[in-house]
């Protein structure tokens, strides 16, 4: 029995969704495109072990395949990131960071972390999340110019004293200067008699670090946890990483049995697959031309008239003042990018005026383009075809040319599970 004849429904809804990929300009930063060996795996007979505990140290009988799966998964992971530990288990970048937290915090302890509107996560301290509901969550932000301002960062820590310091973002596009972080986060362990750990969340550069592009961040904070997805091309997942042996026994008892209950083992293959994929030295070569065509994009919207936060990037995303620029809320932006085939999300920028539901800015990300070969030159009209569905917003002839032109570029980009 097959998913078509048994549940034609969701089959549908499978088949437009492929069809939207096949036809769509992917430019939500936090997406990629899985290659056909790690959907394999996650498609996987794997999915029906249940394997509570951890390799060699099960709950359930039968675990000797999926205990080489794991293993292999962690050994490449700390391949890739020069780390020492590693736990592959956590269900999402979420669930990676409630388990870091849950291994070194109590309820009621400090968490600082980048604001929402400066570009920080929910999970770095946001009053409706669990980590401004459970700890105290104090936020640092933004210059005036869209960067980090260290000394400001210090200066909250000093006053503060978290007793853990988060560096990482979902929508910052300049370098992070880990080092200075773990400065002050050893400052506060002075001042404070006890210790201030400092934790990264890469998530989103994680593709970038491991081709060099980017610090490693393992070299100084205590615990990085990151997505497996977005710029690693991964599935969808969690990781955690520490060169700590204490922390790293602490870690693996905080994600079982502390957050989580059974492993996804059809999920941990496919980031053991996209872990060897990040190792090939063709990965590098890919993670350059994100860069590349990043800063094509920026550089050709800032041609045309648009604001970008920090005028530019270091990485895989901008952040645009829609508003700013055009007078169109972020939201709206979305929308009407949409109705062209272009694929994008609005996005708070430090200041915003609007509602976090409509917001000012659009975050736009070139690894998923890059994936199916874009290059600089592709960015280029995409951000033409950007600039010409906002400027003509009401005229439907027009949007529906752009959306023809798009239809037509992304032909001679097929996707790689066609």
């Amino acid at each position: 029995m097959n998913l078509k004849n048994f549940d034609s429904e969701i089959s549908n809804a499978i088949d437009k969704e492929l069809e939207r990929q096949r036809t769509h300009i992917e430019l939500i930063a936090s997406e990629n495109f899985a290659s056909r060996a790690v959907m394999e795996a996650q498609g996987s007979v794997l999915t029906n072990k249940y394997a509570e505990g951890y390799s060699g140290k099960r709950y359930y009988g039968g675990c000797e395949n999926v205990d080489v799966v794991e293993t292999i998964a962690i050994e490449r992971l700390c391949q890739l990131f020069n780390a020492k530990f590693a736990n592959v288990q956590p269900h999402s970048g979420a669930s990676a960071n409630l388990a870091a937290y849950n291994a070194i915090l109590l309820p009621g302890d400090k968490i600082l972390g980048m604001s929402l509107d400066a570009g920080g996560h929910l999970t770095h301290g946001y009053k409706v999340n669990f980590s401004g509901k459970i700890y105290q969550a104090v936020n640092y932000g933004l210059t005036a110019d869209g960067f980090i301002d260290y000394d400001k960062v210090e200066e909250i820590a000093l006053n503060e004293l978290p007793n853990v310091i988060v560096a990482g973002a979902s929508a910052y596009p300049r370098i992070i200067d880990f080092k200075r972080f773990r400065e002050i986060a050893d400052k506060v362990t002075q001042k404070a008699g006890r210790q201030c750990f400092f934790m990264v969340d890469m998530a989103h550069i994680a593709g970038l670090v491991a081709a060099g592009l980017h610090p490693n961040p393992i070299e100084y904070a205590d615990i990085v946890t990151s997505t497996t997805h977005k710029t690693l091309r991964g599935p969808r997942g969690g990781i955690i990483l520490t060169n700590d042996e204490a922390l790293a026994k602490k870690i693996n008892s905080s994600v079982f049995p502390g957050c989580q209950g059974g492993p996804l083992m059809h999920v941990i293959a496919a980031k053991a697959v996209a872990f060897k994929e990040a190792l090939d030295p063709s990965f590098k070569v890919y993670a350059k031309q994100i860069v590349a065509n990043c800063q094509a994009l920026a550089n050709e919207l800032k041609k045309l008239g648009y604001k970008l936060v920090s005028n530019g990037t270091d990485n895989h995303l901008i952040l645009v003042d829609i508003y700013g620029s055009v007078g169109v809320t972020g939201k709206k932006a979305e929308s009407i990018l949409h109705a062209v085939n272009i694929t994008t999300n609005k996005n708070a920028i430090p200041g915003d005026t609007q509602k976090p539901t409509v917001t000012s800015g659009l975050r736009l990300g070139t690894a998923a383009m890059t994936t199916r070969g874009f290059k600089e030159a592709e960015m280029v009209k995409v951000a033409n075809w950007i600039d010409r569905a906002l400027r003509n917003k009401d005229n439907e002839e027009e949007l529906a040319k752009i959306q023809a032109e798009v239809v037509e570029l992304m032909k001679k980009h097929p996707y790689l599970a066609d």
